[in-house]
């Protein structure tokens, strides 16, 4: 797994921990964390997608 990967799955899950928190406590800020929290996850998609390709590309670099 990508380093980049795996900082934007930590980030995500810390997001949506303060988002919990924060909508626990009554408070609107937990609308921001639940923002980060999905910009974070596509992040790790987007992340995890790229070294997927650039995986496969390689390995059809070396059949050829």
């Amino acid at each position: 797994m990508p380093r980049l990967a795996v900082f934007a799955v930590v980030v995500c899950a810390l997001s949506v921990a303060a988002a919990v928190v924060a909508f626990v406590e009554g408070s609107f800020l937990g609308i921001v964390w639940v923002l980060l929290a999905g910009v974070t996850s596509n992040m790790a998609w987007f992340y995890l997608r790229k070294a997927k390709a650039a995986k496969a590309a390689e390995r059809t670099r070396q059949a050829v």
